[in-house]
């Protein structure tokens, strides 16, 4: 590696940690908030004794699976996103600026695809919690969101973990596919640095460093939260 070379890459470093910081980032970081609501939300319907709200979230969880992120990147953004413009009282609303944008596209994109398969970890998990406990509280008297809010979703929380973990991981290094829609994420700067430059293993190997980096901090995020879940409750 030459001097120019070492440069090179020196000059490009602000630019990918720039990119992580207002890209990668915040997109991992919503999507993953936002994805674990709809998961929640997906595994209580699954746990549905009504068969149309369960039957609705099993199909909402096969398609996710069934079908690319990518795919469903691009429906989102060049299917839906080109039909807004079609109608006048979408165009001329407070929304249209944010429509316009890809950046609210790739994190629905994300979020659901997150969401449908954590959707069903998250049901396995609530299945997992012992009855008793649930029984005991409402013999109690504690009412049925209480003991969801204080009983049930720990325990089903911190069943999950290495799954989340696990999911969360994969869904950062999903997000170089929101480039395809003109997102600009790290990969998406490190491309430009690519073509700008000529250079193609060492922006690639720097790429690879920094979501190592991004990876291990997860890694201990989630052993923090992991040890603030007590085992079991009561």
């Amino acid at each position: 590696m030459n001097e120019q070379t070492v440069q090179l890459i020196l000059d490009s470093l602000w630019p990918l940690l720039k990119a992580t910081v207002t890209g990668t980032i915040p997109l991992t970081a919503i999507s993953f908030v936002l994805g674990l609501v709809v998961a929640l939300a997906v595994a209580l319907m699954r746990l549905s004794p009504v068969r149309a709200v369960s039957g609705a979230a099993r199909t909402y969880i096969s398609i996710i699976r069934g079908t690319p992120l990518l795919l469903q990147l691009w429906l989102l953004y060049y299917g839906v996103g080109s039909m807004f413009p079609q109608y006048p009282w979408i165009r001329h609303s407070e929304l249209w600026p944010y429509l316009r944008q890809a950046w609210p596209y790739a994190v629905v994109g994300l979020s659901l695809s997150f969401a449908g398969y954590e959707g069903e970890v998250m049901r396995g998990a609530f299945a997992g919690v012992p009855r008793g406990q649930l029984e005991a509280a409402r013999a109690f008297g504690m009412r049925r969101f209480t003991a969801f809010r204080r009983i049930w979703l720990p325990q089903a929380i911190r069943q999950a973990l290495p799954t989340l973990l696990g999911e969360t991981v994969l869904q950062l290094k999903a997000t170089p596919l929101v480039a395809t829609i003109t997102v600009v994420d790290l990969y998406a700067v490190a491309s430009r640095v690519r073509q700008d430059t000529f250079i193609t293993y060492e922006p690639l190997l720097l790429l690879a460093v920094i979501y190592l980096v991004m990876t291990a901090i997860l890694v201990v995020l989630f052993k923090r939260i992991e040890t603030r879940i007590p085992a079991r409750l009561g």
